[in-house]
């Protein structure tokens, strides 16, 4: 079966939910995964008001007490930081045209990057930088990433994941034939997501 994850590399809750994911796909490596870019605050252009810097700051302990995984403080504390997640899921999209494979442990990158180190996953050159990390070549890959054709992809992605009613990341669907079946819509455990795909086999006759 193949499961459809509706995700933006800059929410939190992603990041939180990404090893939970992780564990299942290990546990049961028949099923493949499509990611779908959901755009969580795309083409945002202004500043951080601190009452927003509040508000994400309470997301992540909250994510932080769920996942147990580490948040640095840096992007908050950032000067008129722009909190634009297009530029991060557009690299998503990039990274999954030029090499299908590795789009996964890219976006995990991006979440490591700017929830656990910090840096401003924002910005293109970083956002290359990363990319180079995982194995890309970095001139190919911003330039491809800069293209109109991937921030044409990257919006079908987000036209795709509001023509199906999908509002709330994480979101995983189960696709059979034509039909998605909800696996979840916000984060949950491993084991929930295994219960979850029985009973989906189950009604389906998988």
């Amino acid at each position: 079966m193949q499961l459809r994850y509706f995700a933006d590399p800059l929410c939190s809750w992603c990041y939180g939910f990404g090893p939970e994911l992780a564990k299942l796909l290990a546990s049961q490596p028949q099923h493949t995964l499509a990611l779908v870019m959901g755009g969580l605050r795309p083409f945002n252009r202004e500043p951080m008001t601190t009452a927003f810097r509040t508000m994400l700051r309470e997301h992540w302990v909250h994510v932080a007490t769920a996942s147990g995984l580490p948040f640095s403080e840096t992007a908050l504390a950032r000067a008129g930081f722009v909190y634009d997640t297009e530029p991060a899921c557009r690299a998503v999209v990039t990274a999954r045209q030029l090499f299908p494979a590795q789009a996964s442990p890219m976006m995990k990158s991006l979440q490591l990057a700017f929830y656990r180190d910090g840096r401003d996953a924002t910005d293109p050159g970083v956002l290359a930088d990363i990319a180079a990390e995982n194995g890309y070549d970095r001139a190919t890959f911003l330039a491809a990433m800069e293209s109109d054709a991937m921030r044409a992809a990257t919006r079908a992605d987000f036209a795709a994941t509001q023509t199906l009613g999908v509002s709330g990341f994480p979101t995983v669907a189960a696709a059979r034939g034509e039909e998605l079946y909800l696996v979840t819509s916000g984060y949950v455990t491993h084991d929930v997501l295994e219960y979850r795909l029985v009973e989906i086999e189950r009604l389906t006759g998988a």
